[in-house]
């Protein structure tokens, strides 16, 4: 795996690159966006890391340079800069995740693999279980035939869901994928659009799709899943 770490800060960028390399990246260190250009023309990268602090980053677009070089590339984006805005302004833009310094580097390394296991996981363009269709490309949702209408939000968090059916997926778990946000961040939000599904996807069934699991989280299906 090839690695572009696009970071100010020179000790934490050897740290980064000293860390990946142990998990068999190979690294390339950039300390200004100036240095994009100095790179050959066959350089291509499968992930690139890149500090937002970055010196030279245009202020109204900053990762568009990175963007168009490697646009087929996912992106993590690291940041001091807390806010809620700044996080949705990145990921709106093209980004794959948001890491706010400082951070465990451990979760980076997590994090990284968990964005290149979805960007190289076939897309399926339907899933079923059981009665239920969810066609990812058009977001059509139809159970027993019943076309359903979904928020964007309560869409993303059944997709979500779909990707482990069968399995329990964890609270905070969801919070972060989905809402990419820390999971101390938001309080019963996952059971407010848990019980919107419920109301939508298994009113009127006599075989509830969506099941809570007692400490753990909420899980989709059972053993009746195909797609």
């Amino acid at each position: 795996m090839r690695l572009l770490v696009a970071e100010l800060d020179a000790a934490l960028a050897e740290f980064l690159k000293t860390r990946f390399q142990q998990e068999n990246f190979a690294v390339q260190l950039l300390s200004h966006s100036d240095h994009l250009f100095s790179l050959p023309e066959s350089a291509s990268f499968d992930l690139v890391l890149l500090d937002l602090s970055l010196p030279g980053l245009p202020a109204e677009d900053p990762i568009r340079g990175f963007l168009r070089r490697w646009p087929d590339a996912p992106m993590i984006l690291l940041s001091s800069e807390t806010a809620v805005e700044e996080r949705i302004r990145g990921l709106n833009a093209g980004a794959d995740d948001f890491l706010v310094k400082p951070f465990a580097v451990a979760e980076l390394v997590a994090r990284a693999r968990a964005v290149l296991r979805r960007r190289s996981r076939p897309v399926q363009d339907v899933f079923t279980i059981e009665d239920l269709q969810v066609n990812r490309v058009s977001h059509q949702v139809c159970r027993a035939g019943r076309s359903i209408d979904l928020s964007p939000k309560e869409y993303a968090l059944l997709e979500f869901l779909l990707r482990s059916p069968g399995h329990p997926v964890p609270r905070n778990t969801i919070i972060e994928e989905v809402w990419r946000m820390q999971s101390d961040t938001l309080t019963n939000v996952v059971d407010v659009y848990i019980n919107y599904l419920r109301r939508k996807i298994d009113a009127g069934s006599d075989r509830p799709l969506i099941r809570t699991i007692r400490g753990v989280g909420y899980q989709i299906g059972g053993n009746h899943f195909s797609g």
